[in-house]
């Protein structure tokens, strides 16, 4: 027992400093590759008002409000039974110009760090506590009249509110991203701001930040717990975006521990739309859904995702793995995963009844590997390579070229590795030669 322990003790440890936040100031992730060679054309077209180093989110959250020293609204890890709707801003180089940001954006070494800080968090719009009281009348669930009209009027106040930002650009789709375990408000709004940014700023932009970061030795079972809490919020949130007919695509990335936040949810969909006779892909809208270092067992994913045919709900499924990302090796070690987690699969750990499933519809799944920490910049606060997605100029620029350009893998201008059935690998330097700056 006391074995058990001490080796739990030490593994959450080691998660929480691998996972947790660098210490300094947030820079702006590394440069894409794609940009090296870019003379800025994506921004050319850009609406006037979006052409600032400011970037202007939108924010769903069930985390608990609270208030800082100066009474300023801050989000923490507790957990809220009503959902919040908001805006934050995200400064990427508070002193930089638009064209200062812009020559920034295109540089492999910057002529100075380009510091990231959140500000101006507005919530805008709270829902009603769930779950909202219902009762079978007639053989029909009807929910509480007041409650259910509260409820609509949030969602409609909401709606207008995207409607507005929708107009600022030709793209009408939403980019969702939620984040993995002990992670803050802040962290989520970081890699949003910033990955929205390379992708030229298309669409409207939004993070689903669930209650995570609980301090201490239990953090992680904290969170965990948190995520299985938050998935019910972010279900009504994709039905509800779906269900705008201004909106036309949705695309989700999620990373690390929401990775498993948004297959259940994804999930759950999907079983309601099939069960009712509907195509999901009609339904949900969904674009591109992207897991990045999914923190899920990989017994389980084959369950939930291949057994459910998740990939057939949507248009691009695509998971992103590294064999060489430590922190889903400790979460390995933490729940004796037997055959290993998502995060770190590749070819070699495919089960037979998979190999026979992919053989029989090879369908729009593609499982993308990342091989090199040494072509991440791993000294922006990630030395153990979990964030590769934005830390590693050749998968961010994989992420660009599927999101911004609507490529599909292996297209001429999305060159990666073939290695088989549905695997595929990111080449050192992708996605081609690039200029040094």
């Amino acid at each position: 027992m006391r074995t058990f322990v001490r080796n739990f003790g030490v593994i959450v440890v080691g998660m929480v400093v691998l996972w947790g936040c660098g210490t300094g100031p947030r820079q702006m992730m590394p440069t894409p590759n794609v940009y090296l060679t870019d003379e800025g054309q994506h921004y050319q077209d850009l609406n006037p008002e979006l052409q600032s180093s400011e970037v202007r989110l939108f924010y769903i959250t069930d985390r608990t409000p609270e208030q800082d020293e100066q009474g300023n609204l801050r989000y923490g890890y507790g957990r809220s039974s009503s959902v919040a709707f908001g805006t934050a801003v995200v400064d990427l180089g508070e002193d930089l110009t638009w064209e200062d940001l812009l020559l920034a954006s295109r540089l492999q070494k910057r002529l100075k760090p380009v510091e990231l800080k959140v500000r101006q968090v507005t919530e805008i719009l709270r829902g009603p506590n769930t779950p909202i009281p219902y009762a079978l009348v007639d053989g029909k669930i009807v929910e509480q009249p007041e409650e259910s009209a509260e409820d609509e009027a949030a969602t409609q106040a909401f709606r207008q509110i995207l409607i507005d930002q929708l107009a600022l650009t030709p793209r009408k789709e939403v980019f969702l991203y939620v984040h993995g375990y002990h992670n803050s408000f802040e962290d989520a709004a970081f890699a949003m701001g910033e990955l929205w940014h390379f992708l030229g700023r298309i669409g409207v932009p939004f993070i689903y930040t669930w209650p995570a970061g609980y301090p201490g030795l239990f953090g992680y079972t904290y969170d965990r717990e948190s995520s299985e809490f938050t998935v019910y919020h972010l279900r009504r949130v994709l039905n509800f975006l779906a269900s705008l007919p201004e909106v036309e695509k949705i695309n989700v990335i999620a990373h690390s521990r929401g990775t498993d936040v948004a297959v259940n949810a994804l999930r759950e969909l999907t079983i309601a739309a099939r069960a009712a006779g509907i195509d999901p892909r009609e339904k949900l809208k969904i674009n591109n859904f992207i897991i990045a270092a999914p923190d899920i067992d990989l017994a389980v994913a084959e369950q939930r995702i291949a057994g459910d045919k998740l990939p057939l709900a949507v248009k691009r499924f695509t998971i992103y793995t590294s064999p060489e990302d430590k922190a889903i090796g400790f979460a390995r070690k933490l729940f004796q995963s037997p055959r290993g987690r998502v995060g770190n699969f590749g070819p070699e750990n495919i089960s037979e009844r998979m190999k026979q499933a992919m053989e029989f519809g090879k369908g729009n799944l593609a499982i993308v590997q990342f091989l090199g920490a040494s072509d991440s910049f791993l000294d922006i606060g990630d030395s153990y390579g979990h964030s590769y997605f934005r830390n590693a100029p050749t998968v961010s620029s994989d992420v660009v070229l599927m999101l911004r350009d609507d490529l599909d893998p292996g297209t001429p201008a999305r060159p990666l590795e073939y290695v088989g059935l549905n695997f595929w690998r990111i080449p050192p330097g992708y996605p081609g030669r690039v200029q040094n700056n």
